[in-house]
């Protein structure tokens, strides 16, 4: 009986697993490229923010000017998206405990030890957030395109995976993936003349946002580390497939 009852319970969280992975949209994350299920690819520029505030009234004039032209040059859509989230210091407390014990003054050790202290308070009781801005540059197989209107939500809100599609994609990766990258070029040179920082997410970034996004509570305690450990994760919440090949 007991036997029993304990293949039913594994049995029944394989299910959930299953079932939420099934209504993610995408389903691969390689070559610094995000895959949907359709096919279709997905490139995340990180933006570097400007204060557009403290410009002078000529240096607006002058953003504005050239934001105008970076809409101009585009002749496919994109997506932005603002990501607001907690302010992550760990990285920052670790270096600075690193510091503090090469510091040989008791002292100075002592004040160091003090700022960690009160860092860490403010941000925990303040919660201070922090914004990211990413510019999602698509690009979608003509297969997809002709789909209908019908179709493409059905698709949408139960997106299916199969060894067909996946063979597809597998097939047009390398010509999409081509075009993909001309048009991050585009948007890339466009936004640098806005005077704007432009970085275009890694593999292990990538994975890393969508970790983040998907597990907000558990992103602070469990750190991302390495992408090659991650394939289907042993919870619902951990459903990212990476193929490095």
């Amino acid at each position: 009986m007991t036997q029993k009852n304990t293949s039913s319970v594994r049995q029944g969280s394989q299910n959930q697993l299953i079932s939420t992975q099934r209504y993610l949209q995408f389903s691969e994350v390689h070559d610094d490229t995000l895959i949907l299920k359709n096919g279709g690819l997905r490139a995340i520029l990180d933006i570097q923010s400007v204060n557009f505030n403290l410009k002078s009234t000529a240096e607006q004039e002058a953003l504005i000017s050239s934001y105008q032209g970076f809409l101009n040059a585009l002749n496919f859509p994109v997506q932005i998206q603002v990501r607001s989230r907690k302010l992550d210091i760990d990285v920052y407390i670790a270096d600075l405990k690193k510091r503090q014990g090469k510091i040989e003054n008791d002292l100075l050790r002592e004040q160091m030890s003090g700022y960690i202290d009160f860092i860490q308070r403010l941000v925990e009781y303040s919660d201070i957030m922090e914004k990211k801005f990413f510019v999602v540059v698509p690009l979608d197989p003509i297969r997809s395109q002709n789909k209908s209107v019908w179709t493409n939500f059905l698709d949408y809100i139960q997106p299916e995976d199969t060894v067909a599609n996946i063979m597809t994609r597998k097939r047009e990766f390398k010509n999409l993936k081509k075009e993909l990258d001309a048009r991050v070029n585009t948007v890339k040179t466009a936004l640098e003349n806005c005077g704007l920082g432009v970085t275009q997410l890694k593999t292990e970034q990538i994975i890393q946002v969508f970790y983040q996004a998907y597990n907000p509570d558990l992103a602070r305690t469990q750190k991302f580390s390495d992408s090659e450990k991650i394939s289907v994760g042993e919870s619902p919440s951990d459903n990212l497939i990476v193929d490095e090949k």
